[in-house]
C-alpha cells in the first residue's frame, strides 16, 4: 500500500461485497493491512512499550527515594493512607498500558510473520514445479 517511494500507510477499503463477511454488505467497511505495514508498526509499539517502562522505573524510584514527607499526626496518616492507594493504581495502570503494548507488538509480529507465511504458501501453488534435467522422458520433455 506504498504510494511511490513515500511511507507505507494504512487504509481503510469502502467497497463492501459479501466476501467480507456478515455485515460488510450493510455499509461494514475492512481494514486492508499488509506486510509493509505491519513491519513499520510493529517496532513503534515494542520501543514506546520500553519508554513507557523506563518512565514507569524512574517516577517509582524516585517517589521512593523522597520519603514520606507527610507527618504521624492523623492527617499526616490520612493522607499518606490516600496516597499510597493512588500512586499503587497509577503504577498498576502504567503496568497494564505496557504489557498491552507489548501485546500489540508481538501480535503485528505475529501477523506479519503469518502474511508472509500465507503469501509464500500461495505462492507455490500456483507455481509450476520446474522438472530437473534429469527428469525428462525418451523424447526431451
Amino acid at each position: 500500500m506504498s504510494h511511490g517511494d513515500g511511507p507505507a500507510r494504512m487504509q481503510l477499503n469502502h467497497a463492501t461485497s459479501s466476501d467480507y463477511g456478515a455485515g460488510a454488505t450493510k455499509g461494514g467497511e475492512v481494514l486492508g493491512i499488509e506486510v509493509p505495514e505491519l513491519k513499520l508498526a510493529a517496532p513503534v509499539f515494542g520501543k514506546q512499550s520500553k519508554k513507557l517502562s523506563r518512565a514507569l522505573t524512574t517516577l517509582i524510584t524516585t517517589l521512593d527515594g523522597l520519603g514520606e514527607p507527610w507527618g504521624d499526626d492523623p492527617t499526616g496518616e490520612n493522607f499518606a493512607k490516600d496516597y499510597k492507594s493512588y500512586q499503587r493504581s497509577l503504577e498498576e495502570a502504567a503496568g497494564v498500558l505496557i504489557l498491552g503494548l507489548v501485546s500489540i507488538h508481538e501480535a503485528l509480529d505475529d501477523m506479519k510473520d503469518g502474511h508472509v507465511d500465507n503469501e509464500d504458501l500461495i505462492k507455490g501453488m500456483f507455481t509450476k514445479a520446474v522438472r530437473d534435467r534429469g527428469d525428462r522422458d525418451a523424447d526431451g520433455k
